[in-house]
């Protein structure tokens, strides 16, 4: 039945950034198709309301705190994962940053941050995970993109160009590691409402802007994410590799 390959009963899922916003919503999606999902933050409360937001689907949901950007943490974080919980089947590197001002006004430190967590961590976790699952043969990595991996935007350059360098990490990731039975892919998600984007949804400017810019005409819901991370944690994606989905309305099929 084709609903067996959208099936993740048994899968370990670990899921970075996933207290609050995309990460959340997509940690459960994974958990209402099956999986055992690890949620991720460095807030031990965010993580504590997140687990008890997702008693309802009766999946396992375990949590991990630990800094996405730490190589040393993040090793270890991995390493007791797969002892205690099982070896990860599906990562998704969602753990994001934003800060917005005219590029020019912008803060070298603040730079490096936006792209430590927004870069560097996809790669060291990434990495720190596809060491172990390189030898089992088969793992699934789904990196969080944007339309801003593809779209210029004024006032957000360093996640723009953040989100266009971890669109060319998923490439290259698959490059290095299908031969080994992974498959990696990005999701890009448009617009929606979460804490990163509260400057946006509290403008009346934006908010026209977006109905007239987005074919759909409209914002993304968060459970509209769901559908594209079961089919690429699951195996109805078994021949989709270094792919980035975009979950965005219409927004990167116009001008």
């Amino acid at each position: 039945m084709t609903s067996k390959l959208f099936d993740l009963t048994g899968r370990v899922a670990l899921v970075t950034g996933s207290s609050r916003g995309i990460g959340h919503a997509i940690a459960r999606a994974l958990a209402e198709a099956g999986a055992t999902v690890v949620l991720n933050s460095r807030d031990r409360l965010a993580l504590d309301t997140a687990q008890a937001s997702l008693a309802d689907t009766g999946a396992p949901i375990f949590q991990s705190r630990f800094d996405v950007t730490d190589p040393d943490a993040v090793a270890d974080a991995v390493a007791t994962i797969e002892a205690e919980i099982g070896p990860i089947d599906i990562l998704v590197n969602n753990a994001g940053l934003q800060r917005r001002m005219p590029l020019e006004d912008f803060p070298l430190e603040d730079w490096k941050r936006v792209l430590a967590t927004n870069v560097d961590a996809p790669f060291i976790v990434g990495q720190a995970v596809a060491r172990r699952m390189i030898p089992r043969g088969r793992g699934r990595i789904i990196n969080i993109c944007s339309v801003t991996s593809e779209l210029g935007r004024a006032t957000i350059t360093p996640y723009a160009t953040s989100k266009g360098a971890v669109k060319m990490l998923t490439k290259s990731m698959c490059a290095e590691w299908a031969r080994y039975g992974l498959n990696i892919n990005g999701i890009g998600p448009g617009w929606f409402r979460t804490e990163l984007n509260k400057a946006l949804t509290e403008s009346e400017e934006f908010n026209a802007w977006l109905v007239q810019r987005a074919p759909m005409g409209r914002w993304g819901e968060l459970e509209e994410l769901g559908g594209a991370a079961v089919f690429l944690a699951s195996d109805a994606s078994s021949y989709v590799n270094g792919h980035i989905l975009y979950v965005d309305g219409g927004v990167t099929a116009v001008v």
